[in-house]
């Protein structure tokens, strides 16, 4: 057998995504490039280790063992790598983070710095709902995760990074002239909500149900880019964080309307399993967010 650490690669996150589209994105290679050297890997096997059903890629029990197999491989040569830049004084390997979908207008301001000074640091950041995060995070598949409500039902450690503030909002179209509205406004709005599982949604529900307003229930969607252009486009309102729309606030695309007891107040927090061997680059990382995280948020978040 002839196979490549590169087709390692590209064969474990086909299975990760089971699809060559995403893996091709995630790679940031082309569909043909990806098809081409996973059909390379599979010949030199006799046993199948996808199967397309339909349009969608299932992976074998075969090669789900491979794949396990791929993963040992590529750990211990990057472990290798890892050794021969901590040799000569570099700080070199993976920051592993998972972060909920509106943490995107967050993250990225916490780790410039960090990944700059660290160009042999290589960041693998997963953006998804808050429960696939906690999963992850309990999985102990990542370092850290980053989420505005901490886990009830897991042993975590944190760092508050910044404020997270939730507002009401809608377009333009209609005009909302009061200084200030109180619950009875969500009598005739409809409201648009993110799915089960979205941590702006849990804050949302909390605060619905502590200050017992009846809300009107519009629809449900799966992100909070979603959601923002649903509500531009009309389609209702929503309770949304003031940090992914201060674009369309400024553009005058949306408008926050001030309604009492608004904003709803929470944090990020950068978190960790409780008990949790960081890596060298995890403490390395730590030690940055909780010398330079001050100096971000002036500059950034003010």
């Amino acid at each position: 057998m002839h196979y490549t650490l590169h087709q390692l690669q590209i064969f474990l996150v086909v299975t990760k995504t089971k699809s060559i589209t995403k893996a091709a994105e995630e790679l940031f290679l082309t569909q043909p490039a990806v098809s081409i050297q996973l059909k390379n890997f599979q010949d030199q096997f006799e046993i199948p280790l996808t199967e397309v059903v339909g349009r969608q890629l299932y992976v074998t029990d075969f090669g789900k063992e491979i794949a396990k197999a791929a993963e040992t491989i590529l750990n211990e040569v990057h472990a290798i790598n890892f050794k021969v830049h901590a040799f000569k004084g570099k700080l070199s390997g993976r920051l592993k983070i998972s972060i909920v979908s509106t943490g995107k207008y967050v993250m990225p301001f916490f780790l410039t710095g960090f990944m700059k000074k660290n160009p042999d640091v290589e960041l693998q950041m997963d953006v998804t709902n808050k429960q696939k995060v906690i999963q992850s995070l309990e999985n102990n598949e990542v370092d850290f995760s980053l989420v505005s409500i901490l886990p009830d039902k897991l042993q975590v450690e944190k760092v508050e990074l910044v404020q997270n503030k939730l507002y009401l909002v809608g377009n333009k179209d209609i005009k909302f002239p009061n200084k200030m509205y109180d619950k009875s406004v969500f009598d005739s709005i409809p409201l648009i909500y993110r799915e089960q599982g979205s941590g702006t949604r849990q804050t949302m529900e909390k605060f619905i149900e502590k200050n017992k307003i009846m809300v009107r229930k519009k629809m449900e969607l799966a992100t909070n880019e979603a959601v923002k252009q649903a509500v531009i486009a009309g389609l209702g309102y929503s309770i949304m964080p003031i940090i992914g729309i201060k674009d369309e606030i400024k553009n005058n695309q949306l408008q926050i309307i001030p309604v009492k007891n608004f904003p709803i107040n929470s944090h990020w927090h950068l978190i960790w399993l409780k008990g949790k061997k960081l890596s060298p680059i995890a403490e390395a990382y730590l030690t940055y967010i909780k010398k330079e995280k001050a100096t971000v948020i002036a500059k950034y978040f003010a």
